[in-house]
């Protein structure tokens, strides 16, 4: 029998709000433990939470940002669970009245399929603290320090069919947040992370099959893996006459596998009711107005812009416009420059290729976008090659020097006068008369030997066109 997957995401991301959501205390990260605390977000007795407004507000650009409809009267509820990391004994989340509800995310797929996944409702809540086991003996310690951290949930339909889809989907999510700049994203620091459940049913058929949680997936390659292992053992399961349990599961990517962590909770079982201590939240139209006007330009938006603008490759527009950072980057060299396909050239090979070989972001670029959109104007106006331009991007990366300066010192300015190439050609064709007989008698190939013999003896400095022109001639 061949089993279709389905699969939902749960995704938490923190906001890059500076105090917390019910309290004052600082968000900042990698402070000392329990340092950012106090009695609110520690669940003293008697304390109140003050709801902080910039956390709705951010919760509103997102809801705003992937097409959600915002609920005019939406109500805080206590999740009651017991665990050493949540002080108060329950979490102030959202239950029955979220923030929004019914959006969309759309996708693209490496292969170029583009699909819409929907989105069942965002809201907010409250982080919990962070648990730290003693590697030496069997103790546990806690920081509360995030305690209190505001969070928003996404939770998507159950409208994806692949680990690649979800892949797909969680990247856009993260670069949609980006772009708003309520979170940084980052996985590695617990800012976005995603729960997925995963269930397989008959292909054709409608109801779903039983589904199992995968738990604080951090990565979006712990996320495919996790999700691609789990179908296969499901499919498992059903082979050998078995039935699928719904239950939590942990995933372990040091053995590339996931184990039971425990039965999964229902609603029910955390008991939700109205926390009396917050009044409903009310959110009129003028307000949503005043959010959605200072919504910045979106990754979609954005990436339409750069095809129709620049007239790029959509692949490239795609790749450009997956952080905002890196956009404005191009953006930034583009303006400068004629031509944008070069410039897109050199930013998605040279320098993402510069930036992945050394672990670091475009935000840390040795090469200022200003300084790339020099050295391509030096390009552009004949004055360095193309090939040259790769030896001065280098040295710009080791030195940090103006590529005028480097081109100035090295003496690499590029030779357009045509008299003085026409001698090395001709010295070339003299020096390889075999290769000219096979040329004429229809080797078209060996133009890339001439070529290449007329760079190395002019040290990459001639200007290709000039040499291509007088080898045509010259060859017929």
């Amino acid at each position: 029998m061949e089993f279709e997957p389905v699969i939902g995401l749960e995704v938490h991301s923190q906001l890059k709000t500076h105090t917390k959501i019910f309290c004052a205390c600082s968000t900042e990260f990698g402070a000392d433990p329990n340092t950012h605390v106090c009695p609110v977000c520690l669940g003293m007795p008697g304390v109140l939470p003050v709801l902080n407004k910039t956390v709705v507000e951010y919760a509103m650009r997102m809801a705003l940002a992937t097409h959600c409809s915002i609920t005019k009267e939406s109500r805080f509820a206590r999740k009651n669970y017991f665990y050493p990391d949540l002080p108060k004994g329950y979490q102030i989340s959202q239950y029955e009245f979220p923030i929004a509800e019914h959006g969309h995310v759309n996708i693209v797929l490496e292969d170029g399929t583009a699909k819409r996944i929907g989105i069942t409702r965002i809201h907010m809540e409250e982080d919990a603290g962070k648990l730290m086991h003693d590697p030496a003996r069997p103790v546990s310690r806690v920081d509360y320090n995030r305690t209190g951290t505001p969070l928003i949930e996404i939770v998507s339909e159950p409208d994806i069919r692949s680990p690649e889809e979800a892949g797909a989907y969680l990247r856009q999510l993260r670069s949609i947040l980006r772009y708003l700049g309520i979170s940084d994203g980052n996985m590695e620091e617990g800012s976005f992370r995603c729960d997925a459940n995963v269930s397989i049913r008959p292909k054709g058929t409608e109801p779903f099959g039983t589904r199992a949680e995968l738990k604080n997936l951090n990565s979006f390659k712990y996320v495919e893996s996790a999700i691609a292992y789990e179908i296969k053992r499901q499919k498992a399961v059903l082979a050998d006459g078995g039935a699928v349990v719904q239950e939590t599961r942990l995933w372990d990517s040091a053995k590339n596998r996931s184990h039971s962590m425990r039965g999964k909770e229902e609603a029910h079982d955390y008991r939700y009711f109205p926390d009396p201590d917050l009044v409903p939240l009310v959110i009129d139209d003028a307000w949503i107005d005043a959010v959605r006007q200072g919504l910045p330009e979106l990754p979609e938006a954005r990436k339409e812009r750069f095809v129709s603008e620049y007239a790029l490759p959509l692949y490239d527009a795609e790749i450009l416009t997956s952080a905002r950072e890196l956009a404005d980057y191009f953006e930034d060299c583009a303006r400068a420059v004629k031509n944008p396909k070069l410039v897109s050239n050199w930013v998605m090979g040279t320098l993402l290729g510069l930036l992945k070989a050394e672990g670091k972001t475009i935000e840390q670029s040795p090469v200022p976008s200003s300084r790339l959109a020099e050295l391509l104007l030096l390009i552009e106006t004949s004055v360095i090659s193309g090939k040259i331009a790769k030896t001065v991007f280098d040295e710009m990366v080791a030195s940090g020097k103006a590529p005028k300066v480097i081109v100035e010192e090295k003496g690499l300015v590029q030779v357009t006068d045509e008299s003085a190439i026409e001698a090395v050609v001709d010295q070339v064709i003299s020096a390889n008369p075999s290769e000219v007989e096979k040329f004429k008698a229809g080797n078209a190939k060996l133009m890339g030997f001439f070529v290449g013999q007329v760079m190395r003896e002019t040290k990459g400095k001639a200007n290709p066109q000039i040499v291509n022109k007088l080898l045509n001639g010259k060859l017929k």
